[in-house]
């Protein structure tokens, strides 16, 4: 692929740019985390729910994997070759060096605190995964933060809680994947309960976000329990159920 300049300084205008190109060469990158709820979401462009982002993370399909080797490239980042040749089957790495920042690409499945499957969920049209796999995305970190939280607001607040709609939260969806993981289930039930604790502290339409977490967290409930999921509920906390997923040192960053 041809050079298509450098990686620009702001997060969200190099976000942008990176779709543009994507979508010129057909290339099948979903973009996750903080920035992708911001393209997704418009209440994360104003105070309370405004930040600022660094690094960029995305999701692609294994039979992009080859094209995504290339075009990260010819957008003026630079492989991790290392990482990317021990890892490279499921997780690619690239650095922006003249602004310090990282691209981190999951193939297929994110694995952090709990592995969700992708596969079949990014053909759809559009720059970013879907809102449900972007509240996943967060959802399922443990070690979850205050931006993560402030970041799940605003998508939560945008978006309505339905079915077969590609731009609403499918709570069925969730619902299934939790149902089928009681670890998955259990950070989903914490971090939910952080979430409500954050928007009691933001300038926000509470009773919206409430209301909407309320209609997702009640297709968790309703959702049949297979007999696995239940053996392992009874253990409960006492054995740990979530990874803690190590950071990628990127060369730019200070040790």
């Amino acid at each position: 692929m041809t050079s298509n300049g450098l990686p620009l300084e702001d997060t969200i205008s190099e976000a942008e740019r990176v779709a543009g190109v994507a979508r010129a060469q057909t290339v099948g990158v979903k973009l996750l985390g903080g920035a992708g709820i911001h393209l997704h979401s418009p209440s994360a462009h104003h105070p309370p729910l405004r930040r600022k982002y660094g690094d960029l993370d995305y999701v692609i399909s294994a039979k992009d994997r080859k094209a995504a080797l290339a075009f990260f490239p010819s957008l003026g980042y630079e492989a991790n070759e290392r990482f990317n040749l021990m890892q490279g089957d499921r997780r690619l790495y690239f650095f922006d060096g003249n602004n310090g920042k990282q691209v981190d690409v999951f193939i297929d499945v994110i694995r952090m605190s709990h592995v969700i499957d992708l596969r079949g969920r990014l053909a759809h049209n559009g720059p970013c995964a879907s809102p449900s796999d972007l509240l996943l995305s967060k959802l399922q970190i443990y070690e979850v933060n205050r931006k993560d939280l402030v970041d799940l607001t605003a998508l939560v607040l945008d978006h309505p809680i339905a079915t077969g709609d590609d731009e609403a939260i499918d709570a069925a969806y969730v619902a299934r994947l939790a149902c089928a993981d009681w670890g998955l289930c259990r950070t989903l039930e914490i971090n939910v309960a952080k979430l409500r604790h954050t928007v009691d502290e933001l300038d926000v339409d509470r009773d919206l976000v409430r209301s909407r977490l309320d209609e997702l967290w009640s297709a968790v409930e309703a959702q049949p329990k297979p007999l696995k999921w239940r053996m392992r509920a009874q253990v409960g906390d006492r054995v740990r159920w979530y990874e803690l997923p190590e950071e990628v040192r990127s060369p730019y960053q200070p040790e």
